[in-house]
């Protein structure tokens, strides 16, 4: 299996070198060559393993250039138990919000309490092993533009792993409380946390020039140092996602509720595309998937364009109670752009130097028709994202947190639509603890205060919902990183903590 550009067909690379270089020379992205095609029986074999044995399967597929045993050893150091809580990392979880049955799939039991860490706990094992492959000997500078939650991911999967340095920037006022403090208290000796006077575009931007400027990686080359990422926009990050669509397929066989090749539909709150794009993928592959349902927030940039095929960042941005999906720039669009366009780098590369230069584009008229064939575009407030957490609360006693309630607005908002009442698998992407304020105002506003450790302690007793231990332990860590910098000024901080 190799690998190509998305804005250069003509650069090849090995999983290995993908996932340690992280981007294209170009500043395009790599996607796989060819996808692997799983048949019925493919689906059978894979009802009766474990979520590991699922996950080392579709690895060994990807990852032709590493041994079974290596793939083996980052799975099973990644997926562990005293982890995730239990031998399934994802499990589904039946409930009805207005009647409709939604199978939603709780992302996030991992040590940071967000979806992340489903890819944030494998990616170091997968980086070392193909650093020592591609580039023996150096090490690894992470950068990390994050709107709140890969940024402790990445953080929390990369302290003091060998090789390896990370450099996490976030919005100064574009996370919640809780998602700043798990980052500012994080420990490990080769980790820093930097605020930018900006909002997440800001940071992804920043951190994208960093990576293509000449004068940094030579500096980098210089020290025995290259660069690498933990953002989606590393196949290292995004491969991973795959695996837990296809488990949860097989979860509902086994379970029940739908028979090998019945379809389903998938829903996911996303602002960088990269959770719905491992859907996607999931599908190229041979999951069966009638509509995947792509839920915005107030920044509904991929509303509109999966409605109208123009993508289009010059509009307002908001600071909304879902702060993961606060993107106006969905990094990882441009993967499914490179497929649906039937691999044309030239065409991709065009629409990319748009975007950067003028901030917009219109994809062609077959491009837009493949894109409403299968996805369905959705948008909540956050009015609306309160009162969803609210009846579901009601209705079914569960607790969801901000970006899974747009998910389940959007769903029923298709439902109303379109009558298809066909399985669905939603992706809940964080603890409600990582929002204690806006899900507390939802479910008990009274109870609003300015310290976000006793809204904590009320979301526990008016609910139930159980605290994550993470979560709970936050209160007494000691803040370490206070910094803050002018998104023009990241390529210097880059240099100054990196001692160039």
């Amino acid at each position: 299996m190799l690998y190509n550009s998305t804005e250069n067909k003509n650069e090849v690379v090995s999983a290995a070198q993908a996932i340690a270089q992280g981007i294209s020379k170009d500043g395009g992205l790599f996607v796989p060559q060819e996808l692997p095609v799983y048949t019925e029986d493919t689906f059978k074999s894979l009802l009766p393993k474990t979520y590991n044995e699922r996950a080392k399967f579709v690895f060994s597929e990807f990852l032709t250039d590493f041994t079974a045993e290596e793939i083996a050893e980052c799975v099973d150091s990644a997926y562990k138990v005293e982890k995730f809580g239990s031998e399934c990392p994802a499990p589904l979880v039946a409930k009805k919000y207005n009647g409709n049955e939604i199978n939603i799939m709780e992302l996030w039991h991992g040590p940071t309490c967000a979806f992340k860490d489903m890819a944030l706990q494998i990616l170091p094992h997968f980086l070392t092993k193909s650093l020592k492959k591609t580039y023996d000997g150096k090490t690894a500078v992470i950068l990390v533009a994050t709107s709140g939650d890969t940024g402790k991911a990445a953080l929390e999967g990369f302290k003091d792993v060998d090789h390896t340095k990370m450099i996490v920037f976030y919005p100064v006022d574009g996370v919640s409380p809780m998602q700043k403090r798990q980052m500012t208290t994080q420990k490990g000796n080769n980790v820093n946390v930097c605020a930018i006077k900006g909002n997440f575009d800001d940071a992804q931007t920043g951190v994208k020039n960093i990576f293509t400027t000449e004068e940094i990686i030579k500096l980098l080359n210089d020290n025995n140092m290259l660069f690498s990422s933990a953002n989606s926009i590393n196949w290292g990050r995004l491969l991973p996602q795959i695996v837990y669509y296809i488990s949860a397929y097989c979860d509902l066989v086994n379970e029940g509720k739908i028979k090998i090749g019945d379809k389903i539909n998938i829903v996911v709150p996303t602002g960088n595309f990269g959770n719905i794009l491992a859907a996607y993928y999931a599908y190229c592959m041979g999951m069966p998937v009638n509509k995947f349902i792509c839920a915005s927030n107030s920044n509904n940039v991929l509303t509109d364009f999966i409605n109208t095929g123009v993508y289009d960042k010059n509009r307002q941005f908001y600071a909304t109670a879902s702060p993961s999906m606060d993107i106006l720039v969905s990094s990882n669009l441009e993967r499914l752009l490179y497929k649906f366009s039937g691999n044309d780098d030239k065409l991709v590369a065009q629409w990319m130097k748009s975007l950067k230069t003028v901030g917009k584009y219109e994809v062609t008229e077959e491009v837009k028709k493949e894109i409403t064939d299968k996805f369905f575009g959705g948008f909540c407030n956050d009015d609306d994202t309160k009162k969803t957490i609210k009846t579901l609360f009601k209705q079914e006693n569960y607790l969801c947190d901000t970006h899974t309630s747009v998910a389940i607005n959007v769903y029923n908002q298709y439902v109303e639509k379109t009558g298809d009442k066909t399985p669905v698998v939603l992706a809940s992407t964080a603890s409600p603890y990582k929002f204690s304020n806006a899900v507390l105002e939802a479910v008990a506003p009274e109870a609003i205060s300015d310290n976000e450790f006793e809204m904590v302690e009320k979301l526990n007793q008016i609910t139930g919902a159980e605290i994550p231990k993470p979560i709970a332990e936050l209160e007494n860590l000691e803040v370490r990183f206070n910094n803050v910098t002018e998104s023009k000024s990241m390529p210097e901080y880059v240099k100054e903590t990196l001692g160039l």
